[in-house]
């Protein structure tokens, strides 16, 4: 539709100023509103195409006084839409939010209140700016001993029919791996590249989408319909997020694995599939496979062969060949100069772990070209856009101690005496978990004191709190 609105969502617990907001922005945008995270999750399964643009306020039910969901909200989108240009609108400015939302991927941070007419700018500069185009961003860049070791694993599986099972943290480049590396330097690259995200799928729709469906097999099918592995023809068919897939629909994908058999639901004759399968996931499924939640036939299907993207944070210099590929890519496409580094500033660089990997650095570097183009920046015009931790360091533990660290080495040769063999990573969660219910005591509730005392940034402090509650 030529007259077609971009799609804003808009996710607020407070409902006066989301109508508020949406009346002010229905001119421009096509803007629809949820109230917390779970809302706004079914929200995005019920929209009738993807949104453009997601305005999150950090603060959101049930701990609206706490950023917590907002950030596990910031994840979630990008998790299902890696393409959505997502902006924060909150309450909860403090640096150190800005900065982790930043991380996980938001392109700008706003401080409440902001009028309406400003808000309305600085959306529609970020719906203008470039795209994550995959098409223009090779992961090969750079000759860090981790990048070698990934292109010669890659060269021992790119052509070869059989599945692979791509490994790394959120935002490292999975996508663009299988892509580059394993559909556009293959034989293959002149089929179809298909890639869908099983973590943005409804359950109820998931088997429909990959298999396809004809006429009446559900409501609402009106007419027969290929699913992606039909579509993908001879191609490449990228699943990422395979974890997520429903423990129901594993044995289907097993089958087209063994055997290339599928049906359309609905049918009762088979088809069979031609695509390569390349399957993504940050989750370890290994250990999955122990808690019941993954087929373990299925991950050794799968994992024909397995390629380990590694985190920016191993990569050494490369993390400055990356900023200068994306300085000459985005500011290109913005017709801006782009900025550089001076010799401090590079130090700093080099220094960061990169949390949030190719993505947060992109958008670092999308920030800065806008900002300062042309310029040479210094740690001044760089620092606030990193997510520094700025809390004491951990002291000096008494484990340090000669005769502390052998009462532990003991402690820890009799726990393996009476429960061999153990899950070390169980165990590991289980006393980190501890660490900091006991901190959060001791602080009497107060977050950034329990996390001074674990030497931890509140942030980092935060995720971790919420990532074990969810075990």
């Amino acid at each position: 539709m030529p007259d077609q609105k971009p799609l804003l969502l808009i996710v607020d617990d407070d409902p006066l100023l989301g109508e508020s907001l949406a009346f002010a922005l229905a001119d421009t945008f096509d803007v629809r509103l949820a109230a917390s995270r779970p809302a706004c999750l079914k929200e995005l399964e019920r929209l009738p195409r993807p949104p453009d643009l997601a305005l999150v306020d950090l603060g959101l039910p049930p701990a609206p006084h706490r950023p917590g969901e907002g950030f596990a909200l910031i994840r979630e989108l990008l998790t299902r839409q890696p393409q959505l240009r997502i902006l924060v609108l909150s309450g909860q400015d403090e640096q150190e939010n800005a900065r982790h939302a930043r991380t996980l991927g938001a392109l700008e941070f706003i401080p409440k209140p902001c009028e309406p007419s400003q808000l309305r700018q600085l959306l529609l500069k970020v719906l203008d700016s470039p795209p994550d185009a995959h098409a223009d961003a090779s992961p090969l860049a750079g000759h860090s001993p981790a990048m070698e070791k990934l292109r010669q694993q890659i060269a021992l599986c790119a052509d070869s029919p059989y599945p692979v099972l791509i490994t790394g943290e959120s935002g490292c480049g999975k996508e663009v791996v299988a892509q580059w590396g394993l559909h556009r330097q293959t034989r293959r690259r002149q089929q179809p590249f298909l890639a869908v995200n099983c973590a943005a799928l409804a359950p109820s729709l998931m088997e429909a989408t990959l298999f396809g469906h004809t006429r009446g097999a559900y409501t609402g099918a009106h007419e027969a319909q290929a699913g992606y592995f039909e579509d993908a023809g001879e191609g490449t068919l990228f699943l990422d997020e395979i974890g997520e897939l429903p423990l129901e629909l594993q044995p289907k994908l097993l089958r087209v694995l063994e055997n290339g058999e599928y049906q359309r639901l609905g049918e009762t004759h088979s088809r069979r599939a031609r695509a390569r399968i390349i399957a993504a996931t940050n989750r370890d499924l290994r250990q999955a496979v122990r808690e019941g939640r993954f087929r373990a036939d299925l991950y050794h299907r799968l994992s024909v062969f397995t390629l380990e993207v590694p985190p920016l944070r191993d990569m050494g210099a490369d993390r400055l060949v990356l900023f200068t590929h994306f300085c000459e890519q985005l500011a290109a496409q913005l017709g801006l100069a782009p900025p550089s580094l001076d010799s401090d500033a590079q130090a700093r660089w080099l220094a960061y772990p990169f949390p949030g990997n190719v993505r947060e650095l992109r958008n670092i570097v999308l920030r800065l070209i806008t900002r300062y183009p042309g310029q040479v920046l210094t740690p001044a015009q760089l620092l606030p856009e990193l997510e520094q931790d700025e809390e004491a360091p951990l002291p000096a533990s008494h484990l340090t101690d000669p005769a502390d660290a052998e009462q532990l080495l003991l402690a820890a040769s009799q726990h393996l005496a009476q429960a061999a063999p153990i899950n070390l990573d169980a165990t590991l969660n289980h006393w980190g978990r501890a660490y900091l219910e006991a901190a959060l005591r001791r602080s009497q509730g107060n977050v950034s004191q329990a996390a001074r005392l674990l030497g931890l940034s509140r942030s980092t402090f935060y995720n971790r709190l919420e990532a074990w509650s969810r075990d």
